[in-house]
């Protein structure tokens, strides 16, 4: 029998997955709470900014539909997937409040409906969440029987803000945390009508699925972190260069090249808080994440250092423009963004402060008020500041070059290493690439002094 899907959540996961499912030729109703969201998706727009999240809608119109209702949904779908806010807590936990709602609008709906129903659980969660925190909701306001009268699943994506849509329909393999076989048969299958490129497909039991999405996303933290670590010794050293260090290191299969690139900390509405969670957890049940601590705490240190560094250089008159004010390339998203942080800094120190971002212009002018001049274009930027930090690898960034300065005498900190071509040797630049040696004597003399006396 042939599965019909609803996605319970519409927000940049959910409204993205619905498209992609709608891609491949499948029909997929969506529930959120929001009739904005509801009418937009009902007349083939996006209601919320993703790459080709609008134009995979409106192409695939007529097989994505979008509902307030939870029973029409259950009742027109047989596998559903939950993909709702677990925001922090107070604890550093996740908290379920919104997942509980959900479970209670499914369960009501499942105890109106007649056959076998998948229920998958998609918002990240720490271990114990979905069995003991959720199915028993879904049992009481059912009245059925998990494993029996319907099954349950936790399965989370893998994906990066920017490219769900290509994360979700081509992943390096599928995570399925099962209450039971038949749970995992299911959502194997429609897996592997959903994706394009056959991932292997990790099958596992509910809480090991649940500490696996938590421990892959602090496994790349530290990963970045370690990098960044690099980078400041790299600094510290004669000809030190980050680049050259970890592109020899990422050779090892053991290490591998992703995320392993010394530049700005993490952010996102995601990786920042996986760290503290799963401290929690380990606190919880009587073990120890110091790994995961010391990231979290290493990647809070980084901007403190990065804005005293640039405070040393700039004069009370001077205007410094951050470049990138999005917590990465591609995404209207600041939450936790390195770039957002130190503009922030830095203003409240009393620099003026200007900063451009393709996408996030408007968010940061919600956010930060009158703290900083947003402007519209980079070329106003270039033209106002007199040192630059770009913070984002944004391919926009990439077109400045010397001339863009006009050749006044300016300031770059680049912490991606992006415009050494386009900037170095020109005499009104004072260029400063993170994660190189940038004072070859002093570097000299330092490893000298460790050394010589010994």
């Amino acid at each position: 029998m042939e599965n019909k899907y609803s996605i319970i959540g519409l927000g940049k996961l959910g409204c993205s997955m619905a498209a992609a499912i709608a891609s491949r030729g499948i029909d997929v109703i969506g529930v959120d709470i929001s009739k904005e969201a509801v009418d937009a998706v009902n007349n083939g727009y996006a209601p919320v900014q993703e790459t080709d999240l609008d134009t995979t809608i409106k192409a695939n119109k007529t097989r994505i539909k979008a509902t307030l209702s939870h029973t029409e949904a259950i009742l027109n779908s047989s596998v559903s997937f939950v993909i709702v806010p677990t925001p922090s807590d107070e604890r550093g936990a996740f908290s379920l409040q919104y997942a509980k709602w959900a479970f209670r609008e499914i369960g009501q709906a499942l105890a109106k409906k007649d056959g076998y129903h998948l229920v998958v659980l998609t918002s990240t969660v720490l271990p114990g969440s979905t069995r003991y925190g959720l199915q028993p909701i879904l049992e009481q306001e059912s009245g059925k029987k998990c494993g029996v009268d319907f099954g349950l699943c936790y399965s989370p994506e893998f994906i990066a803000l920017g490219s769900i849509i290509e994360n979700f329909l081509s992943p390096d393999f599928t995570l399925v945390g099962e209450f039971d076989q038949r749970s995992g048969d299911i959502l194997e299958q429609c897996y592997s009508q959903f994706m394009l490129n056959s991932p292997p497909c990790q099958r596992m039991s509910l809480e090991n699925a649940e500490l696996t999405k938590v421990a892959l996303n602090t496994f790349i933290t530290t990963k970045i972190t370690y990098a960044n670590m690099l980078s400041d010794l790299c600094e510290r050293i004669p000809g030190g260069d980050v680049d050259i260090v970890t592109n020899a290191i990422g050779n090892d299969s053991r290490i591998g090249k992703k995320y392993l690139k010394g530049a700005l900390g993490y952010g996102g509405p995601c990786f920042p808080r996986d760290n503290i969670a799963l401290g929690f957890l380990a606190k919880e049940l009587g073990a120890q994440a110091t790994i995961a601590e010391t990231t979290h705490q290493a990647n809070i240190d980084l901007v403190p250092r990065i804005a005293a560094q640039v405070q040393n250089i700039v004069s009370p008159t001077d205007t410094v423009a951050v470049l990138g004010m999005a917590y990465k390339p591609h995404s209207h998203v600041i939450e936790e963004s390195q770039g957002a942080f130190l503009a922030q800094t830095l203003a409240k120190s009393g620099i003026r402060v200007v900063v451009y971002d393709p996408l996030a212009a408007q968010t940061v002018r919600n956010e930060f008020k009158d703290l900083v001049v947003v402007l519209d274009t980079l070329e106003d930027c270039l033209k106002q500041a007199k040192v630059f930090l770009v913070t984002t690898p944004d391919p926009e960034f990439e077109n400045i070059s010397a001339e863009s300065f006009g050749g006044k005498d300016v300031v770059i900190f680049d912490f991606w290493r992006m415009l050494d071509n386009q900037v170095t040797g020109h005499s009104n630049i004072r260029y400063i690439p993170a994660g190189r040696c940038r004072d070859e004597t002093a570097n000299e003399r330092r490893l000298a002094d460790l050394w010589c006396n010994q």
